[in-house]
Formats: C-alpha cells, structure tokens, sequence
C-alpha cells in the first residue's frame, strides 16, 4: 500500500521519516543525514535514500518539521512570533523539488525578550494539544536544548531553553570528567543529586568538581558518577524552571528515557505530571500542519 503522505522530523543530528495512511504509520526509515551533515544541494537525495520506495508517479505530500527550516536547510521556514498557535501558518513550501513529492517545512516559534527559539517543539505542542482540548499549564520538552512551555487557551505564550543536554555531553566526553564517568546508573544517587542542586543551584561547579575528586579519592563508580552528573545538571535546571512547573498542570513530551529522569526528579518535588511520547505527538502535530496545506492547496 502506497502511502498518502510522508511525515518527516528532520534535526541537527538524525533525520526520521514516516510513511503515513491517515494518522496510521505504513513504515517508517531513519539515518543519521541531520541537517549538520548535508550540504545545501543534499536534502533531497537525503530524504530519498528513505523514502523513494514509497514514492509512485503521482505527487505526494511531504510534512518537515525541526532544523531542515533553519536559515542553513532545505528552505527557510521563518519563524512566528510567541504568543501564538503552535502552527500559526501555512508550512512553506520547498521549491525546485522532484515532480513525485510536494514538500512543505514547518515554521518555527521566537520569542523577543528574552531571546528564544524552537524548531521541531512546536509541532510536539501541537500534537499534544490535539488530544488535550483546553489544556493550560506548562510543558517539558527534555533533548539536548530542552524547552519549558507556557501554553494558555492553545497559545505558547512563552518559553525558555536550558542546554543541559549538551553541557552534560560536553563535560562528559570533553572536560576533566571523562575520566571519572561512564555508563552505568544509579537511581538513588541521581535522586540525592538532583535534590542537592536543586536546593544549592550556586554550588553546581563545585559538585561537578566533586565528582572527579571522589573518583580520585574514593575510588566512586563511574556509573553512580553519571547519574550524579546528571542529577546536578537537571537539578539545577528545576531551580531556574521553579516558577515554571511549581503549582502548574505539567506534562512532559519527549523519548521515554529521558522524560523517566526528569519526571523522577520533578515527583521528588511533589510535582503532579503526565508523560507524552515525543514520537506520536510529532505525527500529530505534523498532520494539523498537512490539513493546513490541504487547505491552501
């Protein structure tokens, strides 16, 4: 059976496709052709090194979302300005493509002051809310830059980004550190960590210190030192995000590992929360912005 449509989330690091019946996946493909890996004549041969088996003679759309709408991919999506619907707009369509495929990108969401951006969130949000009608509060969005959202009367009203993903795969692979982590984990001791930083955000630096000077001096398993190094850098998060999630509906969208940490952490803190898998709510949401374009058509 040949697909109506094709749903893609292409990032910085992994491009992921899905051939799509309705709000049904047919199949679905994935490398690691992210929008840092291709040049600018790239992004079709890209994309159809996965999708091409799903292609037949008659034209079909094509849904992005992520940074393949970055001034530097496929087309520049620009983006819409917070407050505002998580699709505000029509996606753009990208000129010059192969007759077979009819692609459009949707736009990211910025925000003036202070200075912030999404792209490839939104469309999370927007799938999330399709199936949570009139729902206010605020949503975690955890990844290498994780978001906190406001969301009020099916606006984001606004938003802040944290780095914390890559802070913590900077001092992992790169800082002193490396020496003194690796896989492993242990619950208690991200929970304990976490809690610490949480109540002691000025003291991060110096429990991060303290991670390679317990190796050195204790011998501390390298294991236990990663979900202490996790527990640091999230806690210390929560302590910015406070005003964000204390007292609020909270619900936390991404891939299932990662939402588990955050959600432990923020359970420990007496939050109430729900949990959304990142995937279903990007098909969502890619959907609405296809009806968008089916309107326009």
């Amino acid at each position: 059976m040949k697909p109506e449509w094709i749903a893609v989330d292409w990032g910085t690091s992994h491009l992921r496709a899905w051939a799509m019946q309705g709000d049904k996946v047919l199949d679905q493909a994935q490398s690691d052709k992210g929008m840092a890996k291709v040049e600018p004549d790239g992004f079709q041969p890209a994309l159809f090194e996965l999708i091409e088996g799903w292609l037949d003679e008659a034209p079909i759309d094509v849904i992005a979302c992520g940074m393949v709408g970055a001034r530097q991919g496929w087309v520049e999506a620009p983006y819409s300005a917070a407050p505002c619907v998580p699709t505000p707009v029509v996606p753009v369509r990208v000129p010059g493509t192969d007759p077979r495929i009819r692609a459009f990108v949707v736009p990211g969401v910025k925000q003036t002051a202070p200075p912030d951006v999404m792209r490839g969130e939104e469309t999370q949000i927007a799938g999330f809310l399709a199936s949570h009608q009139n729902w206010d509060g605020v949503i975690c969005l955890p990844g290498t830059h994780t978001k906190w959202v406001q969301v009020s009367a099916g606006e984001i009203v606004s938003f802040r980004t944290f780095m914390t993903g890559e802070i913590f795969d900077l001092l992992r692979g790169q800082s002193v550190l490396k020496h003194s982590v690796s896989d492993g984990w242990d619950d208690v001791a991200f929970a304990d960590a976490a809690a610490d930083a949480l109540s002691k955000p000025e003291q991060l630096a110096a429990r991060l210190f303290g991670l390679r000077a317990a190796d050195l001096l204790q011998g501390q398993d390298k294991g236990i030192a990663r979900a202490q190094l996790s527990g640091y850098l999230i806690g210390a998060e929560l302590a910015a995000t406070r005003p964000y999630w204390l007292g609020q509906q909270l619900a936390i969208i991404g891939a299932e590992g990662l939402s588990d940490i955050y959600a432990k952490a923020l359970k420990q803190q007496g939050a109430f929360l729900e949990t959304a898998n990142g995937t279903q709510c990007t098909l969502a949401g890619l959907q609405q912005a296809r009806n968008l374009t089916r309107q326009t058509a």
